[in-house]
């Protein structure tokens, strides 16, 4: 895949621990997307930047998301006669995340999610096509003209402006500690390298930028015991360390028990993404009969899928899906579709009734050339999935997203328990929590840590004004 690829270039690029050299203005502690927006952001303001990471290549989570960037009132949008309104944007974030998302970051997010876009853009990104996710009214995730994964697209445009400038970054180095003052206020990070030399970095300014703990299962099941043995959609980094450093450095949490399972995760935990649903892709049952909604949120669909027989279901396509999404052929190459070039040979190949399967996919091409789904009322059917070959992947919930983390306030500094910032310190992506709520929307994560990135690196920026 694609950002298999990236990967293996930057941990070429970047395989090395750097010397420790000279004090650094700020410390961005994660190189993931979030994390490389804030280290550009500082060190376009001026700031020297050293940027931390423990695994041995650059991307975090980031390289591994395919759907899109979520941005309202864009100029894809209006080109495309699409009438989004960032109030809308932000009623169905809230919504989607059960309302108990904090407004204000949520504003701040779907306020400056145009301003994200318009940021990668000028870096070099192509973001000129705009699909629908899950919950969203109106289509507005922004992804390549091709249709390909957003992911290695961001990490891609990052990582050339990362060389560009020629920030300080550090694999395989781990970020052990974060040293405060008598004051309470970041003095420094203590750091250890793969071959098990620590030194310490004094700064005072730190950005946390580490993701979330979607493959620590340990974590995991001290939240929501019911996780217990589910598969992960997340890079193996994605531990929490991040939230427990700030913990240590008394950080509040906030949501932690909110932990998103993704519907559409192959039994091996590659994620089909939900762009695939929104560019036309129905799911079935072991019955070969299609059981909700599919652009519901990912919560709910979960549910359903839950409630199937053998707790799994299909997602199934024809070739016009295939073609409007180059990622779409990532899955055939990874060996995890199953086709056919009838619907009744596509049954064989799924093991699924043929005579089910075969009124399930007459009935929606029937609805679709209506203009109503009168099964389940899924607002949007680009595809009548009527144009063979015909493709399918056996998917299951698999743990995607963990929605609590530190807590900020919308210039991105993480507060204490008392609500008060500590000096110095701050946090992008999905180490924080609070924006998403009880659950994260389609495309919102880019959103965030590109939003968000550039708000930590803005406000850290502003606070080395003030000290000395």
């Amino acid at each position: 895949m694609k950002h298999t690829l990236v990967a293996a270039a930057l941990a070429t690029l970047f395989g090395t621990a750097f010397a420790a050299g000279n004090a650094p203005d700020a410390v961005v502690i994660g190189a993931g997307g979030a994390g490389l927006t804030a280290a550009v952001t500082l060190t376009d303001l001026g700031r020297h930047v050293v940027v931390l990471e423990k695994m041995p290549m650059l991307g975090g989570n980031t390289v591994r998301a395919e759907g899109g960037i979520n941005a309202a009132e864009t100029p894809q949008q209006k080109k495309a006669g699409i009438p989004d309104t960032i109030e809308q944007f932000y009623k169905d974030t809230m919504k989607g995340g059960h309302n108990i998302n904090d407004p204000a970051l949520v504003h701040t997010l779907t306020a400056h999610a145009k301003d994200a876009v318009a940021w990668l853009e000028s870096l070099g990104a192509d973001l000129q096509t705009v699909g629908r996710a899950g919950g969203a009214t109106y289509a507005r995730a922004h992804r390549p003209t091709d249709g390909s994964a957003i992911g290695p697209e961001v990490i891609r445009v990052l990582w050339k402006a990362t060389k560009d400038r020629n920030i300080d970054v550090r694999t395989q180095s781990r970020a052990d500690e974060l040293i405060t003052d008598k004051s309470g206020a970041v003095a420094g990070v203590k750091v250890s390298t793969k071959d098990g030399k620590t030194y310490t970095l004094d700064t005072k300014a730190v950005v946390l930028a580490t993701g979330g703990f979607g493959a620590n299962q340990d974590l995991l099941v001290k939240y929501q015991p019911k996780l217990k043995g589910y598969a992960t959609t997340n890079q193996p980094g994605a531990t929490g360390d991040g939230i427990l450093l700030a913990e240590k450095a008394g950080a509040a949490l906030v949501d932690m028990t909110k932990i998103q399972a993704h519907p559409t995760a192959a039994p091996n935990g590659t994620l089909i993404s939900e762009s695939v649903r929104g560019d036309g892709a129905i799911l079935v049952n072991a019955e070969g009969k299609r059981f909700t909604n599919e652009l519901l949120t990912r919560d709910v669909v979960s549910a359903n899928e839950l409630k199937q027989p053998g707790k799994f279901a299909w997602i199934v396509w024809d070739e016009a899906t295939r073609k409007t999404a180059k990622l779409i052929d990532s899955y055939k190459k990874l060996g995890l579709t199953v086709e056919g070039n009838t619907v009744a040979e596509l049954a064989r190949a799924m093991n699924v009734p043929a005579d089910a399967l075969e009124a399930t996919m007459a009935k929606y091409a029937a609805d679709q050339k209506a203009g109503k789904d009168t099964a389940f009322g899924r607002p949007d059917m680009p595809q009548p999935l009527t144009t063979a070959p015909f493709y399918a992947v056996k998917v299951q919930p698999a743990v995607h997203h963990t929605m609590g983390g530190v807590k900020i306030d919308t210039k991105a500094e993480v507060l204490n328990a008392s609500g008060k910032a500590i000096p110095g310190l701050f946090a992008a992506g999905e180490v924080t929590g609070g924006v998403h709520g009880g659950n994260r929307l389609g495309g919102n994560a880019q959103a965030d840590i590109v939003t968000f990135g550039r708000i930590a690196g803005q406000s850290a920026d502003a606070y080395l004004n003030t000290v000395k």
